[in-house]
């Protein structure tokens, strides 16, 4: 058995590789070839956390099974620990050994920048110049090097509630990507003086409240809508998904189980069924199509799946072995 710590990943998995993975893995599972049981949360309240086991299995030509362990405990930071560590476990699908552990959480920022990113890939216009990130926690600076990826972006706009995290934000994305992207990173106070000129719009938070005015955005633009994940937190304005043209999922079932954003719109009969073209992987195997002109407003939510994480770390972990990069334990 393997392990590999962030550093093992980056080494030797890219992010253009991630988007791969993440294709694929949303191929098979609107394909029907992926098994995911409901996630199973355990609650440890005498040390104020709580675990959460996520397996999943996807079939198809490659098959990858595993599980990802995500624990949550806010008191972890009184100790200088991570509050949400994560862990990925990776078994053969054949024998049913396992066969790698992985760091969860970087994993977890890897696929989810990939899969924001390949919406991007497949729904901006391909001459989009610049986009607006709006967070920039954990997850941002994966969600910033999806969109440098697939769009060769020449200013990207960053916004946070904290003002001071979202220019230090800004230094790092400059020193983490100044050999690799020609783009200009800005912070800016106010996210609605750039959100109506801008051709991409990531929001990743977990704010209860749209977290840019939809009614200032422009035609032509693709927004992604990737940090909330519950029934409450809502980041995408009603007045953008009403007047999309078309509306995207990573998983339906998914998305309108978790989505606040897609929920609450739903529950006041703004948004309807008919209104949803599909999941990202139904576009990907061609059974429906997808932006249809320059001007098309387009929409893509995640919540995240199983399939993602089971996927993504079985490439990893194969690469991994071919680079002779690993550490057996």
């Amino acid at each position: 058995m393997i392990y590999l710590t962030k550093d093992d990943i980056k080494k030797v998995f890219s992010m253009r590789e991630a988007l791969d993975a993440d294709k694929e893995a949303l191929s098979w599972y609107s394909k029907g070839e992926a098994n995911i049981p409901l996630r199973t949360n355990i609650d440890i309240p005498e040390y104020n956390g709580q675990s959460l086991y996520m397996p999943g299995y996807v079939g198809g030509e490659n098959p990858a099974l595993g599980m990802k362990i995500v624990s949550v405990y806010p008191d972890n930071i009184k100790h200088d620990l991570p509050s949400v560590p994560a862990t990925m476990v990776v078994l053969d699908p054949k024998t049913g050994i396992v066969k790698a552990i992985l760091d969860g959480t970087y994993l977890t920022q890897l696929r989810t920048g990939a899969v924001q990113g390949l919406a991007t890939e497949l729904l901006s216009n391909e001459d989009a110049k610049t986009a607006l990130l709006i967070g920039t926690g954990g997850q941002g600076m994966a969600q910033l090097e999806a969109m440098l990826t697939v769009r060769n972006l020449e200013k990207v706009y960053v916004f946070d509630i904290d003002k001071s995290r979202a220019k230090d934000f800004c230094d790092q994305a400059r020193n983490n990507f100044k050999n690799k992207f020609n783009t200009i990173f800005e912070s800016v106070d106010n996210v609605n003086d750039v959100s109506e000129m801008v051709d991409i719009i990531t929001t990743v938070t977990t704010s209860r409240k749209a977290t840019f005015d939809g009614s200032k955005i422009k035609k032509g633009v693709h927004i992604n809508g990737v940090g909330a994940y519950t029934p409450e937190m809502c980041e995408i304005p009603s007045s953008a998904l009403i007047n999309a043209d078309e509306i995207y999922f990573d998983t339906m079932d998914g998305v309108l189980a978790e989505a606040g954003d897609i929920i609450q719109p739903m529950n006041k009969n703004l948004l309807k069924n008919d209104n949803i073209n599909g999941e990202l992987g139904q576009l990907i195997n061609g059974n429906i199509s997808g932006r249809k002109s320059e001007d098309d407003i387009t929409i893509f939510k995640t919540v995240g799946t199983a399939a993602l994480d089971v996927i993504v770390a079985d490439r990893i972990v194969k690469r991994a072995l071919v680079e002779n990069s690993v550490v057996e334990i």
